[in-house]
């Protein structure tokens, strides 16, 4: 008989973030190796695994839950409680966003902690979601047998601020859909681009670095931002009025397309001349990841976990310093042989990282935490 595992899906109802990307895919093999009774927690228990959400697809009350810090705050409680209601009992329950529910019943808990960020860098995130965590994240997260995370820069975080064993916490990259982002003919774009522009993906959040971008941008020659514009991708996060200010200011060199689906976006990668990630704090970081894959020259931040994605194949920059990223951004726009090494490396590196392997790592952590 197999054994009986629950996942707690309940980011596939929201806008599509990296932990909705991460449990979707991982989820997916799981369910298709059919080696685990698997099912789902949406609130209710169901056997079926939703696709994941996009903004769009949000809508009616839906949306103003989303939307409402004061009735959300009332839905995760409301969802921390109901867990309790009609459940099974399971042999393994996997929470792969941070904090496992109490009332799931389960002999073994396996919890994923992508980062710190809500605990080191508040300002950050919505107040709501800072207060959720507090209250619950150390009072439950001990009801963990083994904790996964994707960096071993949150490895030692977790080592450094939580009370686990080093046997019980593993590392397990994240990774890419390697048959949608890769190297593509030329095709048309979706979208009334440019030729050249610069391309950076990501949530319009303050967490980014948007605004250090954007300043950083500006600082460019007008005869650089004539040929290449900046394109922005990514659905609005939170406390982003400045940057969406500072964009439309500068509409004359910058697009913002909003949220686009994985193949428009690796379309784009396909195009952009560079792409940039200057966020100032990741767990793990995959639009830098996509855009390697893509055969794009790529400049991230020098922090975190975002080295062990980028290795030797990237060029790095002071999230925190504006000169440095206008400086490195001119550096790959005025040298092809650089941009050829960078292309050529960030392929090869982009091939250590993908779901299928992630996924493969989780199942076989998944059995040893069962001892089949």
């Amino acid at each position: 008989m197999k054994p009986k595992v629950v996942v707690d899906a309940i980011s596939l109802l929201s806008p599509l973030t990296g932990i909705g990307r991460y449990t979707y895919e991982i989820s997916s093999y799981l369910r298709e190796t059919q080696e685990l009774d698997l099912d789902f927690y949406y609130g209710y228990y169901s056997k079926k695994l939703f696709e994941p959400t996009t903004p769009l697809a949000i809508k009616g009350f839906k949306s103003f839950i989303v939307k409402n810090p004061f009735f959300k705050k009332i839905a995760r409680t409301l969802l921390m409680n109901s867990s309790k209601i009609f459940a099974s009992s399971y042999e393994l329950y996997w929470q792969p966003n941070f904090i496992p529910y109490k009332g799931i019943k389960a002999k073994k808990v396996i919890t994923t902690v992508h980062d710190f960020s809500m605990i080191l860098y508040k300002e950050y995130h919505s107040k709501e979601r800072v207060e959720y965590f507090e209250k619950f994240f150390e009072q439950n997260i001990y009801k963990s047998n083994m904790i996964i995370t994707g960096s071993y820069y949150t490895k030692e975080e977790i080592l450094d601020r939580l009370k686990f064993e080093e046997k019980n916490i593993k590392v397990i990259y994240h990774g890419i859909n390697p048959d949608i982002f890769k190297p593509l003919p030329s095709l048309t774009s979706p979208f009334n681009l440019p030729k050249r522009f610069i391309l950076s993906v990501g949530s319009i959040e303050p967490r980014k670095n948007l605004i250090g971008l954007l300043q950083a941008y500006n600082r460019l020659n007008k005869n650089i931002k004539e040929e290449y514009h900046l394109v922005l991708v990514g659905f609005k996060g939170w406390n982003n009025k400045e940057i969406l200010a500072l964009i439309e200011k500068n509409k004359k060199y910058i697009h913002y397309l909003g949220y686009i689906s994985d193949t428009e976006l690796a379309i784009l990668y396909n195009k952009a001349s560079l792409f940039i990630y200057p966020s100032f704090y990741e767990g793990f970081g995959l639009p830098p990841l996509e855009a390697m894959a893509c055969g794009t020259p790529t400049i991230i931040s020098n922090v975190s976990s975002l080295p062990e994605v980028g290795g030797d194949a990237v060029l790095y920059c002071n999230p925190y310093d504006i000169e440095d990223i206008k400086n490195k951004i001119e550096m790959v726009l005025n040298d092809e042989k650089l941009q050829k090494s960078m292309r050529e490396k960030g392929i090869q590196r982009a091939k250590n990282f993908t779901w299928e392997k992630s996924a493969k790592e989780h199942l076989k952590l998944f059995k040893e935490v069962l001892k089949l």
